[in-house]
This record gives structure tokens, C-alpha cells and sequence, in this order.
């Protein structure tokens, strides 16, 4: 269960993200509050799967990395930005380095 809980936040962490480029700076009303409540619940929604036992280095790995991922996919796929071989093979060291955490975890548990 801690599990779906992280899923919603990393949800919400890159809808805040997303919505934080179309702020202007924090001078546009309604992507400025977006920003405010999706990172809001993003916490909120973090909170609870760390009170439901997920290993805070785990969750905060996993969010982090995912968030890089999608929003580097996002910003390639709809925002125009670019996406060079090297950052995709940055973005794959992030994700092998929660993936060794997590995979650490796990056995440090067997």
C-alpha cells in the first residue's frame, strides 16, 4: 500500500513541476496556485507512504528519480525541449542508482 501513496506523489510532484513552467515567474494566477496545491499534496501524499513503513532513503530515491525521468520526458515530448543522448544516459544513472538502493534495502533485510 505505501506503494500507491508514492505513486500519487510523484504524480502530483511533476503536475506541480509542470505547472511551475507556466507560472511567469510565480505572476500568473492559476498555474502559480497549481504549483501550490500539487506540491502540497505531493508531500502530503509522501508523508503517508513513510507512515506506512516505506524506508525514507527508498521513497525519496524512487520519487526524485522518477520525477527526473518523466519530467525530462514530458519536457522532450511536449514542451520542446531537448533531449540529448547524454542526458538520457543521465537519467539512466539516476534511475540504476534508486534501483541499487532499493535493491541494497532489500537485502540488507534477507
Amino acid at each position: 500500500m505505501p506503494w500507491l501513496w508514492l505513486v500519487g506523489a510523484i504524480a502530483a510532484e511533476v503536475a506541480a513541476t509542470v505547472s511551475l513552467k507556466f507560472t511567469g515567474g510565480f505572476t500568473r494566477l492559476l498555474p502559480s496556485a497549481l504549483v501550490v496545491l500539487f506540491y502540497g499534496t505531493a508531500f502530503y501524499l509522501l508523508s503517508q507512504a513513510l507512515s506506512r513503513g516505506m524506508a525514507l532513503g527508498v521513497a525519496y530515491g524512487v520519487w526524485a528519480a522518477s520525477g527526473v525521468a518523466l519530467l525530462a520526458l514530458i519536457g522532450a515530448l511536449f514542451l520542446g525541449e531537448p533531449l540529448t543522448w547524454v542526458q538520457i544516459g543521465g537519467v539512466l544513472l539516476v534511475v540504476g542508482g534508486v534501483l541499487a538502493l532499493e535493491m541494497g534495502g532489500q537485502a540488507g533485510h534477507a
